[in-house]
């Protein structure tokens, strides 16, 4: 007796078997020039923005950098803050590999540069 497989997975059947090719994945080549410049700017101006965040957020709560080693807490705030900047900032080279990458930074970065604006506002 033999059971016969029914559903999406069944070779020979569906539009999938008419067509030899398999549909060839969004990569960045194929994204429209506006859309890829929008989406760069956007990313790169939200990723400064989070950079001079972090970087001003992670300086010490006294007057001046040299007063860093009073407290402990200060030495770790400086340490943690500057990796996080080092990491933005070799995240600024790394571009989105698919059109979906640049759509995500585009709809991402009219949200999120207002906020991060207001963040800044509020952290000077």
């Amino acid at each position: 007796m033999r059971i016969a497989v029914v559903g999406p997975f069944e070779s020979g059947s569906g539009p999938a078997a008419a067509s030899s090719e398999a549909p060839a994945p969004a990569s960045a080549e194929n994204v429209a020039l506006p859309l890829r410049i929008a989406a760069t700017v956007l990313r790169t101006v939200c990723i400064c923005l989070v950079v001079l965040i972090t970087f001003i957020v992670s300086m010490p709560q006294n007057e001046t950098i040299w007063t860093v080693y009073d407290t402990p807490l200060d030495i770790v705030r400086l340490v943690l803050g500057l990796a996080v900047c080092f990491w933005l900032a070799v995240q600024l080279f790394k571009g989105p590999v698919d059109a979906h990458g640049y759509r995500t930074w585009l709809y991402l970065g009219l949200v999120a540069i207002p906020f991060a604006l207001a963040c800044l506002y509020a952290v000077w």
